[in-house]
């Protein structure tokens, strides 16, 4: 019963930081918003090259591996974390992040 506790936890543990990384992105948005009426819809969308012209931080990772949540590729996500030798994103090693953000882009 222990372990399948742990495995219910992990599973939390990965929606919590795909639902961080969204509360960040629209963090900066929603204050925008505010001063300048604009809507996100009324925002040009971030275009795929534009993403990978960024440079691979944890906190675009996880931006990143939300918005593929939300498209409903966790299942997708939770492997490719695992292909990294990771259960979380914070796991992950810094040195990895560039490979992990060209293959999250692609799924």
């Amino acid at each position: 019963m222990g372990s399948e506790l742990l495995k219910i936890a992990e599973g939390f543990s990965t929606i919590a930081e795909g639902l961080r990384g969204l509360a960040k992105a629209e963090g900066g948005t929603k204050t925008a918003e505010k001063e300048t009426g604009k809507t996100q819809q009324e925002q040009p969308p971030v275009t795929e090259k534009a993403q990978q012209e960024q440079p691979a931080t944890l906190e675009g990772i996880r931006a990143l591996m939300a918005q593929k949540t939300q498209e409903g590729k966790s299942k997708e996500v939770k492997e490719l974390l695992q292909k990294f030798g990771a259960a979380k994103l914070s796991a992950v090693k810094p040195e990895d992040y560039p490979a992990l953000m060209q293959e999250a882009q692609a799924l």
